[in-house]
C-alpha cells in the first residue's frame, strides 16, 4: 500500500526544469530570470481568485527551491525527486542537508517580497479598508479635420464606475450596517500552514468570506449587490486642445473610476481619430492642398482665392508658373498643441491641360507653338541635349 502511494506521488511531480522553462545546463543567474518571471505571473496576490495559480505558485517555488541550490541541484541531477525529497524511499538517506528546517516557518510572502522589494509580498500588515485611487479608464472621439486643427467642445459619453448613490457605498441597506467579519476577525487576510520538506510554509491570501474587507454586510445593497460601486454610462462637455492629431490622445484629470473607500478618481483618457479630408492633407503641423488652374492662368499669372482653415484668402500666382510648382501661405497651417505658433499652408499647382478642342482651338495652338518656336534662341540659351553650353 505505502508503495502504490508513493507512486501516485512520482507521476503527480513534474520535472523542476520543465517547470521553470530552462536546459539542465543553465546557469543560476537563467534560473533565477525564469523564476521571477514565473513568480510574478502566478503570485496568489495578483490572482486572488484563481487557484490554480496559487498551486502553480507552490510549483515554481519549490523547482526554484532546488535548482538554485548547487548542492540539492546536484542530487536531483543524479536521483530525480528521490535525491530532495523525504516522502520518496530512495530520497531518505540523501535528505539530511534538509535537517536545519524541520522546526522553521518562513512565509511566502516575506520569500517573494525578499526578491521583488516587498512590492507583491506580504499583505498582511495592509489595511484593507484604505483609500484607492481609482483606476483609468479611456474611450474615442471622432473630429472632422477642421475640428482637430482649430480645437473644439465636444460632448462625449462612456461608461464609469461611480460610488453607488442608493448606500453612498457601503454596500449595506439603508437602516443596516457591516459587520466585523468572523472568519477572519477584520484582518482581511486568512493563513493557512503546510508541511514540506522545508518545514511549514505559511501563506496569507484574502478572506473569501469578506473579499479581504475585514467587514460584511448581512443585507446588501440591492441597487449595487453589496459592492458599494455601480457602473453607470456618463456624458461629459470636454474640450479639444487645438493642433490634436489622428492617433493622440489627452487626458481629463478625475474623470475616470471612481476611487474606493473614500479615494481619489482615476483619470479619463480620450484617444482622438480624424476623417480624412477631401481637400486638405496633413503634414505635422503643415497643410498641403492642390490648386488647379488653366494653361493661360500659368502663363500668364492670376489673382487666385485659396481657401484655408481661416477663410480664404487672396494670393497672386506669378506669371509663367510650371505644373508641380509649390507656394506657401505663411502661418495659415495649423496651431502647435503645445504652443501658439502655427504651420504653414503649402499650395501644389496643377495646371489642367485642355481637352476636346475644336478645330479653331487647335490652330490657335499651333500658331502660338510656331510662334514660340520662330524666336531664336539666346546666345546663352544654346545648350545641348545634356543642358551643357553648345561650343561655338
Amino acid at each position: 500500500m505505502g508503495h502504490k502511494a508513493v507512486e501516485v506521488i512520482m507521476a503527480e511531480k513534474r520535472d523542476y526544469y520543465e517547470i521553470l522553462g530552462v536546459s539542465k545546463t543553465a546557469t543560476i543567474e537563467e534560473i533565477k530570470k525564469s523564476y521571477r518571471t514565473l513568480a510574478k505571473k502566478y503570485h496568489p496576490d495578483l490572482n486572488p481568485t484563481d487557484k490554480s495559480a496559487e498551486a502553480k505558485f507552490k510549483e515554481v517555488n519549490e523547482a526554484y527551491e532546488v535548482l538554485s541550490d548547487p548542492d540539492k541541484k546536484s542530487k536531483y541531477d543524479k536521483f530525480g525527486h528521490a535525491g530532495v525529497d523525504p516522502n520518496f524511499a530512495a530520497g531518505q538517506g540523501g535528505f539530511g542537508g534538509f535537517g536545519g528546517m524541520g522546526g522553521m516557518e518562513f512565509d511566502l510572502g516575506d520569500l517573494f517580497g525578499s526578491f521583488f522589494g516587498g512590492g507583491f509580498g506580504n499583505t498582511r500588515g495592509a489595511n484593507p479598508n484604505a483609500p484607492r485611487r481609482g483606476s483609468d479608464i479611456r474611450t474615442s472621439v471622432t473630429l472632422s479635420f477642421e475640428e482637430a486643427a482649430k480645437g473644439c467642445s465636444r460632448n462625449i459619453q462612456f461608461n464609469r464606475i461611480e460610488v453607488c448613490s442608493e448606500c453612498s457605498g457601503s454596500g449595506a441597506q439603508k437602516g443596516t450596517s457591516s459587520q466585523t467579519c468572523p472568519e477572519c476577525n477584520g484582518k482581511g487576510q486568512v493563513s493557512s500552514q503546510q508541511r514540506t520538506p522545508f518545514g511549514v510554509i505559511q501563506t496569507s491570501r484574502p478572506c473569501p468570506r469578506c473579499g479581504g474587507k475585514g467587514s460584511y454586510t448581512p443585507s446588501p445593497c440591492s441597487k449595487c449587490s453589496g459592492s458599494g460601486r455601480i457602473r453607470k454610462n456618463v456624458s461629459l462637455e470636454v474640450n479639444i486642445p487645438a493642433g490634436i492629431d489622428d492617433g493622440q490622445m489627452f487626458s481629463v484629470r478625475g474623470q475616470g473610476n471612481k476611487g474606493l473607500n473614500g479615494g481619489p478618481p482615476g483619470d479619463l483618457g480620450v484617444g482622438v481619430n480624424i476623417k480624412p479630408h477631401p481637400f486638405y492633407e496633413r503634414d505635422g503641423y503643415n497643410v498641403w492642398c492642390e490648386m488647379t488652374v488653366s494653361f493661360s492662368q500659368a502663363a500668364l499669372g492670376d489673382e487666385l482665392r485659396v481657401p484655408t482653415l481661416d477663410g480664404v484668402v487672396k494670393y497672386t500666382l506669378p506669371a509663367g508658373t510650371q505644373p508641380g510648382d509649390v507656394f506657401k501661405l505663411k502661418g495659415r497651417g495649423i496651431q502647435n498643441v503645445n504652443s501658439r505658433a502655427k504651420g504653414d499652408q503649402l499650395i501644389k499647382i496643377v495646371v489642367d491641360v485642355p481637352k476636346n478642342l475644336t478645330q479653331a482651338q487647335k490652330d490657335l495652338l499651333i500658331q502660338f507653338n510656331n510662334s514660340l518656336c520662330a524666336v531664336p534662341p539666346k546666345e546663352d540659351d544654346k545648350k545641348d541635349f545634356f543642358g551643357r553650353k553648345k561650343k561655338k
